[in-house]
């Protein structure tokens, strides 16, 4: 916002409780009777005319959409830590986000002094099909060049987008190549995976990743869960970890295959003390086998609700550490310019009728210092750091304890890896700093890496201690100066993860990370012994 308006904020956040109540009549709220917004309202009246006063009358000029934005933030700050404001241009993104696919050519690509490079191709996309590959420079869309300095990635995208099963010719460059290639492509949707791994971990226990819930994630679970028990799965670790939630109701479907019918799954309860329960259907297709839940300190909202369901009704082994603590349930809506508001409107309950929301009695801020609090107090290396109330203990059928207030407790736990060293490299493999290193690798002889199977790539030493002083010396480039002796096998590791995702896609990657992971380990012993006892 800019400074001019700063002045105007205390006169304007003075009616920012009455501007909630004529916002909120503008909310489309499909569960309330029909015109219960829409009948005359004095307050809402007044309080238009004096939007409409300051908007035409005022001697100033005045930004009202900054005003309002501002105004609309505040009001929702003051509820609680997960109502909140979404402006028109992140509604767009975040609505493709989770509508689970977009209409596209299907690649990912990067800036390459000022050329298009194919990073790789998604997986079924329309790309893919017609043939283009990793490592490919897209010099022109349909006559107009992409190899100008001036344009930037919006623009890109904007010429590669467009209506679904409308075409775009493309003229590419590859290397080895002595003639530009043509590829009509044809626009189609494009999956946006939220199931990033399906695979067999040992000959009966299979491993399914889910990183969030969006509107395909229970197809594409699913289809991952027949796929391992076709493989001969009668156990599965499914994996939450740093999933921050999404549609709860993709989050319920998923926990109904591991549980029996009329089982419960979780409860809800709004303002008005009304209570919706939700229940496990016989459509289940894993309700006898083996499971594990793995999840961490980033695990949140519809993850806690599988992780709690699962554990309420005995079913499984939660694994890791205590998970976000958020037990409230919002809705997105429209507010008629683009924009939405996430609003709170409800809290939900587990199965033994626990709430696992955090406090935030003392206000956002120390509400979002959680973890750097639970990293004080030792809890993420220890379990007997967590703190719990008596009060909030709770017994699950089978006689187990667990306990309400702040997060699901696991059943094993798992320490974190606090070392500073293995956390920044952690962070460069999952922010991306590792992927312009390794497609730079991959450029030097794309013959080589594309002639390689996954089988020969996992048994190849492809990451060498040259690769590994390459890497620091691109580091060093990008301003980034690194010494970390002392997890050189980890950072190959990782440049190794990174470069699988790149040739054979996300399932190897996450296979690769798997090798080295202590919780994969302990769940791996968890299932010999299941064995042993059998």
């Amino acid at each position: 916002m800019k400074n001019t308006n700063k002045k105007y904020l205390p006169l304007l956040l003075g009616f920012a409780c009455a501007l909630g109540v004529l916002l909120g009549a503008a909310l489309d709220f499909t569960s309330y009777t029909s015109g219960s917004f829409l009948k005359p309202n004095k307050k809402k009246e007044k309080l238009a005319r004096l939007i409409d006063y300051i908007e035409y009358e005022y001697v100033d000029e005045v930004d009202m959409d900054s005003i309002v934005d501002v105004t609309v933030n505040e009001i929702l700050t003051d509820l609680d830590p997960h109502s909140v404001y979404i402006p028109q241009e992140e509604y767009v993104q975040l609505s493709a986000s989770m509508k689970g696919d977009f209409v596209g050519i299907g690649v990912s690509f990067r800036n390459i002094n000022d050329t298009i490079a194919v990073i790789q191709t998604m997986e079924g996309g329309p790309s893919e099909k017609v043939g283009i590959k990793g490592g490919d420079r897209i010099l022109y869309a349909n006559g107009e060049p992409l190899f100008d300095s001036n344009i930037n990635e919006d623009s890109i995208t904007s010429k590669l987008k467009g209506e679904e099963n409308t075409r775009v010719v493309l003229k590419v460059y590859r290397k080895g190549v002595p003639e530009l290639l043509e590829f009509d492509v044809k626009r189609g949707k494009v999956a946006l995976k939220s199931v990033d791994a399906a695979y067999m971990l040992t000959e009966e226990l299979g491993y399914i990743k889910v990183n969030r819930f969006a509107e395909s994630t229970y197809k594409e679970f699913k289809e991952g869960l027949l796929k391992l028990k076709k493989e001969g799965a009668s156990q599965i670790v499914l994996d939450l970890r740093n999933n921050p939630g999404g549609y709860l109701a993709e989050a319920t479907k998923i926990v109904d295959e591991f549980l029996p019918e009329d089982k419960l799954v979780l409860l809800t309860k709004n303002k008005k003390g009304a209570v919706e329960k939700t229940f496990a259907t016989k459509e289940g297709n894993f309700e006898t086998g083996e499971l594990y839940v793995l999840i961490n300190e980033n695990s949140a909202s519809a993850s806690e609700v599988i992780a709690g369901a699962l554990q309420d009704n005995d079913k499984g082994i939660i694994v890791g550490r205590r998970s976000y603590g958020k037990g409230l349930v919002q809705r997105e809506m429209a507010l008629g310019d683009g924009s939405a508001v996430r609003l709170t409107i409800a809290r939900y309950y587990t199965p033994t009728g626990r709430s696992i929301q955090r406090p935030y009695d003392n206000g956002s801020e120390e509400y979002h210092n959680d973890y750097l609090n639970r990293y004080k107090n030792g809890e993420l290396i220890s379990a007997d750091s967590i703190q719990i109330a008596d009060s909030l203990r709770y017994v699950t059928p089978g006689g187990k304890v667990v306990y309400g207030g702040g997060g699901i407790i696991p059943d094993v736990f798992i320490p974190k890896d606090t070392n500073f060293e293995k956390q920044s490299l952690n962070l460069m493999l999952r922010n991306g700093y590792m992927d312009g290193f390794v497609f730079e690798v991959l450029e030097k002889d794309r013959k080589y890496y594309n002639s390689l199977n996954y089988e020969d790539f996992l048994q190849r030493e492809i990451i060498t201690d040259a690769t590994v002083d390459d890497f620091k010396s691109f580091m060093r480039r990008e301003n980034f100066d690194m010494r970390f002796n002392n997890y050189r096998a980890t950072l190959k590791l990782y440049l190794k993860a990174a470069m699988a995702n790149q040739l054979f896609g996300s399932t190897a990657f996450e296979q690769i990370l798997n090798e080295e992971d202590p919780a994969i380990a302990k769940i791996i012993e968890l299932s010999a012994n299941q064995n042993f006892k059998k």
